[in-house]
């Protein structure tokens, strides 16, 4: 099967998902996650109407941006953020999904350029208060929320969150119903979020069930790693 035609069956999944669940057609976005393929991959699925890229790893994506300039493409950081990296992504990037806390957002703040728009952010919450993975706790999201309303050269637009394994369709729901609730209940900060980057591959229907707007889908849409 060629890299479209598997694009094209998580875009039908996605839309069935949506019909499913009584989401309106196009109100979830694909966001193909193109960590460890070549820039080549990525040309081919631009050219088949993709425009939104996820990378897990600065440098590696800094290297596809140089190849890839003459491409519009809209590029999401959507792995750990380290400190000393903060500046480049600042720079580069159109939106950041793994922010867990209020020092990496001021980081990121500092250091984005002011000819640049504000850079699109994600909290990203640990839903499922794994010790192995990042994210803030589901109980600090409103005060983080409030403060990074506050800064300059950022747009606060939402959450992510990446829940632990599960088998059981309804188990699966659980959890990103559990973050869709608690940001209704933040009030003025969480009226003004529009983005829940819930779902990968294994877990797209439930997550569309329960208001995730962007699926982070790599493997079905280029293959084995």
């Amino acid at each position: 099967m060629t890299l479209t035609s598997r694009l094209n069956n998580v875009r039908q999944q996605i839309r069935q998902a949506e019909a499913d669940f009584n989401r309106p057609s196009g109100t979830v976005e694909l966001l193909a996650v193109s960590k460890t393929k070549p820039a080549s991959a990525i040309a081919l699925a631009y050219q088949a109407g993709q425009r939104h890229f996820g990378e897990n790893y600065c440098q590696e994506a800094l290297a596809k941006q140089q190849q890839l300039g003459a491409y519009a493409i809209c590029w999401h950081f959507i792995g750990p953020l380290q400190s000393n990296k903060t500046k480049l992504i600042a720079q580069h990037f159109d939106w950041v999904h793994s922010v867990e806390n209020i020092k990496i957002a001021k980081r990121l703040s500092e250091q984005r350029p002011d000819c640049l728009p504000p850079l699109n952010l994600c909290l990203q919450v640990n839903i499922s208060d794994e010790p192995s993975k990042s994210g803030m706790a589901l109980s600090e999201l409103g005060e983080v929320c409030r403060q990074v309303m506050e800064l300059p050269r950022l747009k606060l637009r939402g959450v992510m969150a990446i829940p632990a394994p599960e088998q059981d369709f309804a188990k699966q729901r659980l959890p990103y119903r559990r973050l869709y609730d608690a940001v209704q209940q933040i009030g003025e900060g969480g009226a003004a979020l529009d983005t829940f980057s819930f779902g990968m591959s294994d877990d797209l229907q439930a997550a569309i069930a329960e208001g995730s707007t962007l699926v982070r889908i790599g493997t079905a849409i280029f293959g084995s790693r």
